[in-house]
């Protein structure tokens, strides 16, 4: 949509003009012509953009709108560069060159001035043909005003669904047919065939995750196949996943086998077992063809389940093993209207006066689980408002008619024009990663503030304002939590294939972003975002024509050689402001880059980068500087001059089997004056001392504005300097501390008054007890101590933590017995104890820990009976008990065999034990 870009430009040009004392003459005068006049135009878009597919010359008057906020924005960032340029002249070097940048400089400003009335010109134009579409469509006054999103639900984002509607009995007929043969009768193919958005995938998941499947199959392994099908890619991954389930490690030589020799080590691998390998979402027949003769098909008991949209393939599957079909069908109406009613009304009833609105949405949805639970949510944030839903009601139209797959794709679309500007680009842009792609929510956040997406508010940093918009994204059912590891806020996010599609033909349309996805790639007349998904032939085709603003290497397997990449970004004429480059780089980056003066996102993460030349100091608008997991020890002092920097991240993650070692991460050495840099939010994670002794803890406290705090290698003295800089962070939510080796003792005694507001806490090294001030964490949620080596029951002064859901004890404690007291643990969703040497006894009184999930009892060899009162957790749904004693193992296996169902953990749904051979977890399920 035009809206996106005008909107955009209207914002950015108000911006520009009230902060740019630079902007003299005619340069002003036009900047605030295009303005107001856009600002006219604006008004109109929404309409237009609701019209174009039934007025070609509409589409072209919308498209020549686009175009032209596109060039006006380009000026903008042209100026920015000048202006950077004549900064850059002060002092000795700014005299010598005086004469010659002034005659530069004026060049470049009659330039400017040049193009920015030429831009006016155009937008005069385009403004007099407005008047001629609003005589035939009307005004705005029918598109829905822009409004201030409340978030009633809060929390509730993080909670499970109670209940999947309409899968009991198809999910009841899959495990049937699961059960139905013998341990010899070969491989059959289950094939679950329906539209889009009829859940094929998550009946299939239930199925999966059942009880009864998983003491079925001794092999389970999930693939996602997708429409962007790599038979090389999908094979790896399968034998990846396939030996993880074992615990067993992949087969030396795996990325250089041909496809025929991994067909041949998957087939040999799943002889002889039974087994469970889902297919989910194949779209077309090559894909199954090109992997069925992997799969042992006699002498053993083998299942492939396959999710597709096409009958045909589904036939073909299951037909030439005699397996079965199951075609899925819409929600009766019932059940479509209990789902719609969760969405809608938040699991309350129908008001009287929507029952009627309510009917006509649900009859038009036709069953379609995806398309409820999106238009539910949608209008779940109208508050109940009649001539809301009204409006929505009268927006759907006649454009319902034709196919399901269409009219849910109407649907959806009605969905992202509802959205208002900001948060149609904050969608959009979620086109730049692939299919079935986890997202990190803090990178995208900070690159949707590196592109300019996130709206300033009072009161709050732009990454809260960012935090807002991806809940009320998650509230829209537009995307989807894949994980939230402690139970704390959602780390991965997740968009489904239906929305992704659509929001990528969007994008095209648009010319939002571009995608390179291998090959020899057809580059439109205009490229401003580039996603690069695999290697690209013909990069240094792009020219210097494009103003690329961003560049998203997302291809860890495919290189982009320097070469490649100085041209590229030679190509982006110094306008970029996103670079990310994750997996992509040798050992040096291109000197090019340093040249990008409007720069505000650096990713450099997992490649081989190993220093930092001076000359970062050149890209002072920089805001995330991400070196996580390359090979970077040291900072330059010169990193010091990035006043705007907001997000560095520099730590380095060891791979590690078996337990976690206490140096699991290399960190990095940054200069002693750190505190300069008082725009830091995230500081993840820097050595304490440095080689001289200087004590860079003293300067933490002047980083007020950090959220997120790694600290490693302290010392003993350290600790006193610490807290007194923690006492100064009053925004800290997340904070790692470790010691320099695993017997120096962390002194962290010292009060902490007010504590920080921290969420997420790990403490690494010794302690002489747990730290007085963690008990006064009221919001903390997640908790680790390891190595801490305390003689006294820790669970003592952590019981009454409030919010604390999830807990972890590795080598924290030594003595014999842990009693969790009733009343104690009110929240906690998931305890690990681990390597808890001297420990024989767990005692679980009646009343603690009410709403324990998981319980992982680690390498606690001196245990010899299950907890005492492991009974009283009534929600516990998975305990995992390993490298433990074979006297521990052999008792509890005694106790299931002769108790049956009398036996304690008979009712929990999932028992697993591991054991510990050669630096490598193997497992089994009791």
């Amino acid at each position: 949509m035009a809206e996106i870009a005008v909107c955009f430009l209207v914002d950015q040009l108000s911006a520009w003009i009230s902060k740019e004392q630079q902007l003299l003459g005619s340069l002003r005068e036009n900047a605030e012509s295009i303005r107001d006049e856009m600002g006219h135009i604006r008004a109109f878009l929404r309409v237009a953009d609701q019209k174009q597919e039934v007025d070609p010359q509409l589409e072209e008057w919308i498209k020549q709108v686009r175009d032209v906020a596109y060039d006006a924005e380009d000026v903008m960032d042209k100026f920015m560069l000048w202006l950077a340029g004549r900064r850059r002249t002060d002092g000795v070097l700014g005299r010598i060159k005086q004469i010659y940048v002034s005659v530069k400089n004026l060049k470049a400003r009659h330039q400017l001035v040049s193009e920015m009335r030429a831009i006016r010109s155009r937008v005069q134009s385009i403004s007099k043909g407005q008047q001629r579409y609003k005589d035939i469509y009307g005004t705005s006054e029918s598109a829905p005003a822009r409004r201030t999103w409340y978030d009633s639900r809060g929390d509730a984002l993080l909670l499970e669904e109670t209940e999947v509607v309409g899968i009991k009995k198809p999910k009841k007929q899959l495990v049937e047919w699961l059960s139905s043969t013998d341990h010899t009768s070969g491989l059959k193919v289950i094939s679950v065939v329906g539209t889009g958005g009829l859940g094929k995938t998550t009946l299939v998941r239930k199925v999966y995750d059942d009880a009864a499947v998983r003491l079925r199959f001794s092999t389970r392994v999930w693939m996602t196949v997708s429409n962007s099908f790599k038979l090389y890619e999908l094979l790896r991954t399968m034998i990846r996943r396939l030996t993880a389930d074992v615990n067993k490690q992949p087969p030396q030589g795996l990325e250089a086998m041909d496809a025929d020799e991994m067909k041949e080590f998957v087939h040999k691998f799943l002889q002889n077992s039974t087994y469970i390998v889902v297919l989910d979402d194949i779209w077309n027949l090559t894909a199954w063809e090109a992997i069925r003769y992997a799969f042992p098909r006699s002498g053993t008991s083998g299942f492939i389940i396959i999710t597709t949209r096409f009958q045909s393939i589904g036939c073909a599957a299951s037909t030439e093993s005699n397996g079965y079909l199951y075609n899925m069908q819409p929600l009766p109406q019932e059940e479509s209207k209990t789902l719609f009613y969760r969405k809608a009304f938040l699991g309350g009833s129908c008001p009287s006066y929507l029952e009627q609105i309510a009917n006509i949405v649900l009859k038009r949805c036709e069953g379609l689980p995806l398309a409820i639970v999106v238009i539910g949510s949608l209008l779940a944030t109208k508050n109940n408002n009649i001539e809301e839903w009204n409006k929505f009601l009268r927006n759907l139209g006649d454009e319902l008619e034709g196919d399901r797959l269409r009219r849910m794709t109407k649907l959806l679309s009605l969905s992202y024009y509802d959205l208002p500007y900001y948060l149609k680009s904050c969608f959009l842009y979620l086109s730049i990663f692939p299919e079935d792609h986890n997202i990190y929510m803090t990178r995208l956040i900070r690159l949707w503030i590196a592109e300019g997406f996130v709206q300033p508010k009072e009161a709050k940093t732009m990454e809260e304002v960012a935090e807002d918009y991806v809940k009320e994204l998650l509230d829209r059912s537009l995307i989807q939590v894949r994980e939230t590891p402690d139970y704390n806020m959602p780390v991965r996010i997740h968009i489904h294939d239906i929305l992704h599609r659509m929001i990528i033909s969007k994008s095209k349309e648009q010319s939002f972003v571009t995608i390179a996805n291998g090959g020899h790639t057809q580059w439109p007349a205009r490229v401003r975002r580039l996603a690069i998904h695999g290697s690209v032939d013909n990069m240094a085709d792009l020219g210097s024509n494009h103003h690329i603003q961003s560049v998203v290497v997302l291809d860890n397997h495919h290189r982009v050689s320097n070469l490649t990449l100085s041209k590229l970004l030679g190509s982006a004429c110094g306008l970029l402001k996103v670079l990310e480059l994750r997996g992509s780089l040798t050992e040096k980056i291109p000197d090019e880059v340093f040249k990008l003066y409007q720069l505000r996102y650096l990713g450099l993460n997992t490649t081989n980068v190993n220093s930092i030349p001076k000359s970062i100091q050149n890209l002072e608008n920089l805001e995330t500087l991400d070196l996580s997991d390359t090979k970077v020890a040291e900072l330059p002092v010169e990193i010091l001059r990035l006043r705007r920097l907001r997000h560095l991240l520099v730590y380095n993650s060891t791979i590690h089997r078996g337990y976690w070692p206490f140096d699991e991460e290399h960190n990095c050495r940054a200069p002693y004056r750190i505190g300069c840099l008082s725009s830091l939010q995230t500081l993840s994670h820097i050595e304490a001392t440095q080689a001289n002794e200087t004590r860079v803890v003293r300067e933490i406290g002047k980083l007020t504005q950090l959220k997120k705090l790694g600290v490693t290698k302290l010392r003993e003295e350290d600790g006193e300097e610490l807290c007194i800089s923690l006492t100064k962070l009053t925004v800290l939510q997340s904070l790692l501390i470790a010691s320099i080796d695993e017997e120096e003792i962390m002194d962290l005694q010292y009060p902490l008054s007010p504590a920080p507001p921290i969420r997420w806490l790990e403490l690494r090294g010794r302690l002489l007890k747990v730290p007085e001030w963690i008990p006064s964490l009221q919001g903390l949620t997640g908790l680790h101590l390891r190595w801490s080596k305390i003689n006294e029951d820790p669970t003592e002064s952590l019981q009454h933590l409030p919010n604390l859901r999830f807990l972890e004890l590795d080598l924290a404690y030594e003595g014999d017995r842990l009693c969790f007291k009733s009343a104690g643990f009110k929240r906690l969703k998931k305890l690990l104890l681990v390597r808890l040497n001297g420990l024989k006894w767990v005692e679980i009184e009646e009343g603690s820990m009410p709403f324990l999930q998981a319980l992982c009892v680690r390498g606690c060899k001196l245990v010899e009976e299950v907890p005492l009162g492991i009974d009283h957790l009534t929600h516990l749904k998975c305990i995992e008990f390993s490298d433990m004693s074979e006297r521990f193992v052999e008792k509890l296996e005694k106790q299931r065999d002769e108790e049956g169902d009398d036996w304690k953990l008979a009712h929990l749904p999932k028992i697993e034990i591991y054991s510990l051979i050669n630096e490598k977890w193997q497992g089994r399920r009791l």
